[in-house]
């Protein structure tokens, strides 16, 4: 008996959002988009009953990657998602499950253990943040008034984040299934949009607790703050890389561009129809064609690393130094502080004065983010290729089903393969260099907001597939005969 067999009365039986019966139009796919965002919205504002004051966020500056709140419902985001897809996807790629997702059983087995890591990460993250290091310590007053103690009310926080994850997990599949586009991109886009707007437009005159570009600006052309002082090292770099600062709005606009620009970049492979005459097509292989999702992987098992580091270092006394040392809850020597991303260009701009480490240090640091921001990008961008079905055996295999083929070739599956072989894998590795080189070089320089550049990667392509999607959807709704033809 496999382990198939024994799994199979668990995996099969775990909750799930009920798939529509027939097609959704496309107004009521957006309205399920727009109520899931309000939704989120509002879960990212109910705080956790419980919490005394004092809480720190253990993701840090990794918050804007995984979404969610500080101290709110949805305190893990997307977290465990992505930490629970990293893991599957290793898992599927090595082929040690032995899961055909062709087979509708073991696509149900798939979505099922899917379902059954993510209750398991939520648990894994939770837990610690919740028990250890005192990220979210309990309110004596609520303790005393419900008489449960300190731990007692501790289980009643960890029990809001497990249902706010959940929540997460559910949403996701609503959007996926009643909605436009996915729901962990839905909720990216809104958390980085969020911070990018405020970047730009955040005023402590309005009771915000920073200043926007913009803001700046205007205090600076209206006489209520002086122009930094190009004499002084601390007078450039605010200028160049402060609240005001030049470098991070040419930064942001500059992705942006490159994103789209790069999105719009393809290899068009001509298609014909092999039953109607004259019905041709083309098959486009996108520079970014494993998009940057890819590049959540990488970040969130960065964020992972950074989590243990944390959690160590607030439970383990006697952590060696070589392993990592801490000030102020901040990593600033030993292995995990080389495993750190560099965020922002205060932690590597030595000769500014702006960072404390010596430069071999720093230039190791950067060495080491690079490197695995390439590499990463490049492994998990072919894993996404394989496990999503767009690798060359899955694409030759929907242009058969489809009724096209290559003008030229013979119209066999085998033939199709070996084609799209010439062009995919080169493509996936390129894309996923391009990206995890775009995104490193946006957190080196800055960007609005402090958003980091993996989110605002991340951010651009998502809102551009999106696009895509969107018109694609009014297309199949003027023109119903097309969602015939291709199957919907």
């Amino acid at each position: 008996m496999s382990w198939k067999d024994t799994a199979a009365p668990v995996l099969s039986r775990m909750p799930a959002v009920a798939r529509p019966e027939s097609h959704v139009p496309f107004r009521r796919k957006l309205g399920w988009t727009a109520g899931i965002l309000v939704l989120y919205f509002f879960l990212t504002n109910v705080t956790l009953f419980g919490v005394g004051t004092g809480s720190q966020d253990v993701f840090g500056q990794f918050r804007s990657i995984l979404g969610g709140g500080q101290g709110t419902i949805l305190q893990l985001g997307i977290g465990p998602i992505v930490t629970a897809s990293i893991v599957l996807q290793l898992l599927q790629g090595g082929d040690l499950l032995g899961l055909d997702t062709d087979d509708p059983g073991d696509q149900i087995l798939y979505q099922g253990l899917q379902k059954l890591l993510v209750f398991g990460m939520i648990a894994l993250q939770g837990l610690p943040i919740v028990f250890a290091g005192g990220y979210l310590p309990a309110d004596p007053a609520v303790a005393s008034a419900l008489g449960v103690g300190a731990v007692g009310v501790k289980w009643l926080i960890f029990a809001q984040i497990f249902a706010g994850g959940a929540l997460v997990l559910f949403m996701d599949e609503v959007v996926s299934k009643w909605g436009v586009g996915s729901g962990v991109g839905l909720f990216i886009i809104a958390g980085v949009s969020q911070r990018l707007v405020g970047g730009l437009f955040a005023d402590p005159a309005i009771g915000a607790s920073t200043t926007g570009i913009v803001s700046e600006w205007a205090h600076v052309l209206a006489g209520t703050e002086a122009v930094p002082s190009l004499a002084t090292a601390g007078g450039v770099q605010a200028l160049l890389f402060g609240v005001g600062g030049v470098v991070p709005l040419v930064t942001t606009l500059l992705i942006f561009g490159i994103v789209v620009y790069a999105e719009s970049v393809r290899v068009e492979i001509p298609l014909s129809h092999a039953r109607v005459k004259g019905a041709r097509g083309r098959f486009p292989v996108k520079l970014i064609y494993a998009s940057v999702l890819p590049m959540i992987f990488v970040r969130a098992l960065q964020a992972n690393i950074q989590f243990v580091g944390r959690i160590l270092n607030s439970q383990w006394a006697g952590m060696p130094a070589w392993l990592g040392r801490y000030t102020s809850g901040q990593v600033t020597g030993g292995l995990f502080y080389y495993l750190n991303p560099i965020h922002a260009p205060s932690q590597w701009m030595w000769w500014l004065g702006s960072a404390s480490q010596e430069p071999w240090q720093i230039l190791v640091r950067v060495a080491i983010d690079l490197t695995l921001m390439l590499v990463g990008g490049a492994i998990f961008s072919i894993f996404w290729v394989e496990t999503a079905d767009m690798g060359p055996e899955a694409t030759a295999r929907q242009i058969q089903n489809s009724g096209m083929q290559i003008p030229g070739f013979r119209r066999n599956p085998q033939v199709i393969e070996r084609v799209m072989e010439r062009y995919i894998p080169q493509v996936t590795v390129v894309g996923g260099v391009l990206v995890g080189l775009l995104a490193v070089m946006a957190n080196m320089l800055g960007t609005i907001g402090g958003v980091s550049g993996t989110s605002l990667l991340l951010t651009v392509s998502i809102t551009y597939k999106l696009y895509e999607e969107i018109a694609e959807e009014q297309l199949m709704e003027m023109h119903p005969m097309m969602r015939t033809m291709f199957g919907g």
